[in-house]
């Protein structure tokens, strides 16, 4: 259990790794990079140098400071340390929206303790937003200062709005269907936003977040954010989502059951 003092050490020294991967891939973008292609996942599973250097640009600093913190990186694997704590790294969660200039794609950064990620960090170094969840709260730091992060008020599907970064991620009958059902049950959906629909989750813009495929590092960083600003982040089934797999963002406990009564129904064991 880190206490509050290290938990303010921590927190700013995931802005120091955020400003370290910017520098990197930040000249990437629309720059007309080659993207290649990791082979044996997706049809299309783009990569580019931004996401492998901006990824060890953030470990030399690990290693540097706390050489003793593990680190799991979607780019360069696991490194095992003799502390609990470890690092978990996106360099560019959202690929796809990166080399097709889209600026919703994001560094995310997470410390877990050892048991889930306490720290989260969403940095947009393009537009200058930065989204920071940790023990007693989350915030936004971009153009217009530092705001505190609560999600909405929204309770029922019927009113919320919905993001998804692509139906394609669904690949099951069971996930199809259930995804359809909800989407047929709420406002709104909007598409395409990567990690960035759940910062504004946890920023009160949108309600719900529904996707699966997700990796650990694709989502450890969000979970701190969401839940310090009142949402709440679990798999399908109701559980911890700190491995990936299917997951389920709520504004509100309300908004996340009435989700779950639909999804568990396609939830993977």
């Amino acid at each position: 259990m880190l206490d509050p003092q290290e938990i303010d050490e921590l927190a700013s020294f995931a802005l120091e790794l955020a400003d370290a991967a910017a520098a990197v891939t930040l000249p990437h973008f629309r720059s007309g990079l080659a993207v290649g292609h990791k082979e044996g996942r997706h049809a299309f599973d783009p990569v580019t140098a931004a996401d492998r250097d901006g990824e060890a640009a953030i470990r030399k600093l690990i290693g540097e400071r706390y050489p003793t913190h593990g680190i799991l990186g979607e780019e360069h694997g696991r490194e095992k340390g003799t502390s609990a704590l470890t690092w978990i790294l996106d360099p560019i969660d959202g690929t796809r929206s990166f080399i097709s200039g889209v600026p919703l794609w994001g560094t995310l950064i997470a410390l877990n303790d050892g048991a889930r990620p306490v720290i989260g960090l969403m940095d947009q170094p393009y537009i200058g937003e930065r989204f920071v969840g940790r023990p007693g709260g989350s915030e936004l730091i971009g153009p217009m200062g530092t705001v505190p992060l609560k999600t909405s008020g929204c309770t029922t599907l019927e009113a919320a709005l919905l993001g998804n970064t692509d139906p394609g991620m669904f690949t099951a009958e069971g996930e199809k269907a259930a995804f359809r059902e909800i989407s047929s049950k709420v406002r709104l959906r909007r598409f395409g936003g990567d990690c960035y629909f759940y910062c504004l989750l946890a920023a009160g813009t949108l309600d719900l977040v529904v996707e699966s495929a997700l990796e650990p590092y694709d989502i450890q960083a969000l979970i701190p954010l969401i839940e310090n600003a009142g949402g709440v982040v679990t798999n399908w089934s109701g559980g911890d989502p700190q491995n990936g797999g299917q997951v389920v963002a709520a504004a509100t406990p309300e908004l996340h059951e009435a989700a779950l009564k639909i999804l568990k129904s396609a939830a993977q064991s």
